[in-house]
């Protein structure tokens, strides 16, 4: 598609995401169904579609691994987020994340990198049965294959969090009807060689912005969870 003529389209796509989003979230149907995102019932569904990525795992192993982090905060469910250390080396310090990093020769999987990594920067205890599986894997600037896995850590109020403060400066929650409203949500159009090339969602308006890898695999889960009612406008062209 020509550049200016997938402007257009991207933007007119985003102005009919603005006017459904507003009426999904003025449903009370819609409110209950985000409520109870985190049921046993839309986890059994989600643990369905998930084990259809496995393929995308067979051929490449990843070379890192994130614990998408779902939990419950005061019975709302929320995501989980970590603020890295401004201390750290590299050009991430200081950004919002899930917890997570490189595989280890030791690690089993890559489930198994995902909960270590859970373990050593916020000191708890991922078990089986918090996972719910692995997602499409995810590709940094370096293409670097990274793999999402998704878990839902259950209260926040009982986990018993021990963060290791030369890897986490903060940790704070952001509610799943906080990022699914429209007035919270943004993109970012990015063009390679005068075209356009992707488009990346960023969530706003809570205590930090959450953009990069990380909106990604938010942007993701929420369209796992909520298939008709959060409305993902990210978009890749995918180069051959």
């Amino acid at each position: 598609m020509y550049p200016r003529l997938w402007q257009t389209f991207m933007r007119l796509r985003y102005q009919l995401f603005q006017v459904r989003s507003c009426m999904c979230l003025t449903k009370c149907s819609d409110v209950a169904v985000i409520q109870n995102c985190l049921s046993k019932e839309n986890e059994l569904r989600c643990r369905q579609q998930l084990q259809r990525h496995s393929a995308a795992y067979a051929s490449k192993k990843p070379a890192a691994a994130i614990l998408v982090s779902l939990c419950t905060a005061k019975g709302e469910p929320a995501f989980l987020f970590t603020l890295r250390s401004s201390k750290l080396k590299g050009k991430h310090k200081g950004d919002v994340s899930f917890p997570g990093g490189k595989v280890d020769p030791s690690d089993d999987s890559i489930v198994h990198t995902a909960v270590r990594e859970a373990q050593e920067e916020l000191g708890i205890s991922v078990t089986e049965e918090n996972i719910w599986g692995v997602m499409r894997p995810l590709f940094d600037g370096s293409g670097m294959m990274i793999a999402p896995v998704l878990a839902n850590l259950g209260p926040v109020e009982s986990l018993k969090i021990c963060a290791n403060k030369e890897e986490v400066e903060e940790i704070f929650i952001i509610p799943i009807h906080h990022a699914c409203a429209v007035q919270n949500r943004g993109y970012t159009h990015f063009r390679l060689r005068g075209q356009y090339y992707y488009t990346l969602p960023v969530f706003l308006n809570a205590q930090y912005k959450v953009w990069g890898l990380t909106a990604v695999a938010s942007d993701t889960t929420l369209a796992l969870l909520l298939p008709g009612i959060y409305i993902s406008m990210m978009h890749i062209v995918h180069q051959h």
